[in-house]
């Protein structure tokens, strides 16, 4: 994808419809065992205190480094890992509260599209079978040939012969694989799709057919996404909002055409200096972040970022900053950043400047 593809439409949801999906100060820790028979002796925090809402019909991009989060949190989301605390509510049911039975129901409304196109594809069945199995498990159809049917529409309507159905995975290229990962999620017409970073391992070429069917499938069903990436390129293309992570929390949150446009958070403004520009002859300023991200068992005291940050200021090695609303809709975590009064984000009275139950940096 370059600089120069066509950013998506402005308007989409209204900004004063409910919330899909609601997340409130989501944490997932992981233990850390030395030894076969040893207790624990430390806890990576890969998830530290996460709010984030979508509303129906809207795209919000997670986006961030490899080992910020963005994959742990999608899975929470989807309780295919089980959060440490936190809530997760959808459509106004708490996921985190329903039994097993119960999220197996719920998930014909929720549903993924995983990083790796093949990995997610069993080898040993064919494609008719791996887009029928969501039909066949929540028993929808009257028979067999009745699904057969849906699952040949399925893969029409994401640009594959019906033909197709009698092959295996590895038959296909890997943009076909994924829009065959695309056709199964779409089986039990969900109302939320969590992609985690569906196009990395593909072409560029075909990574922008694959972002226009994702286009196409949210303007035609009125799907809402959770979009999962580290490609900012790609996510200009695709986005309605934006929040940032790193190192477990979100540092920046707006709408994509405000983030790319005025990046607040030195971290954003990095993460945006390294897109490839498709022209020799020309050339932008870059802020090169140094070092590793830091270890999510140990994390940094203060500011999260402040290791690798060029402009880091003392403040920044030993407080916090909270996230706060610095201008309508774009929400910052940092100590330079004007704060809405005007003032350095730390003068705001830490997690008081947030409103009851956003989370971010700043929430514990």
């Amino acid at each position: 994808m370059s600089d120069a593809a066509p950013r998506r439409p402005a308007g989409g949801p209204s900004a004063s419809a409910p919330a899909l999906l609601e997340v409130r100060d989501l944490q997932k820790r992981f233990p850390i065992r030395r030894g076969l028979f040893a207790g624990v002796s430390g806890w990576i925090r890969a998830v530290d205190g996460v709010s984030l809402s979508i509303r129906p019909g809207e795209t919000l991009a997670l986006v961030g480094e490899s080992g910020s989060g963005k994959t742990t949190t999608g899975r929470c989301i989807l309780r295919l890992l089980e959060p440490t605390a936190g809530s997760v509510r959808f459509d106004g049911v708490d996921l985190l509260a329903l039994k097993p039975r119960e999220m197996r129901r719920m998930r014909r409304k929720i549903q993924v599209v995983f990083q790796d196109p093949y990995g997610s594809l069993n080898p040993r069945m064919r494609i008719g079978t791996i887009v029928r199995e969501p039909l066949d498990i929540h028993r929808i159809g009257a028979s067999r040939a009745e699904r057969d049917a849906m699952v040949a529409r399925l893969l029409e309507r994401v640009g594959l012969e019906p033909a197709m159905m009698r092959r295996y995975p590895h038959e296909f290229s890997g943009g076909q694989r994924q829009r065959i990962g695309v056709a199964r999620a779409l089986a039990l017409h969900p109302r939320l799709i969590v992609a985690d970073e569906p196009v990395s391992a593909l072409d560029v070429s075909v990574q922008a057919q694959v972002i226009n069917l994702f286009i196409d499938l949210q303007e035609e069903f009125g799907i809402a996404y959770l979009f999962i990436a580290h490609d900012l390129a790609v996510v200009e293309r695709i986005a309605d909002r934006v929040a940032v992570m790193y190192l477990g929390t979100i540092v920046e949150e707006a709408q994509a055409a405000e983030i790319f446009k005025n990046p607040l958070h030195p971290y954003t403004r990095a993460l945006l200096q390294a897109i490839p520009i498709p022209d020799p002859s020309r050339s932008r300023e870059r802020t090169v972040i140094r070092g590793d991200l830091p270890s999510p068992a140990a994390p940094p005291p203060g500011c999260r970022f402040h290791t690798r940050c060029p402009v880091a200021v003392e403040e920044c090695r030993r407080i916090e900053p909270p996230l706060l609303e610095v201008a309508p809709g774009h929400w910052v975590a940092c100590h330079l950043v004007p704060g809405p009064a005007g003032k350095r984000s730390a003068a705001a009275g830490g997690a008081a400047g947030r409103p009851p139950g956003r989370g971010g940096a700043g929430a514990r």
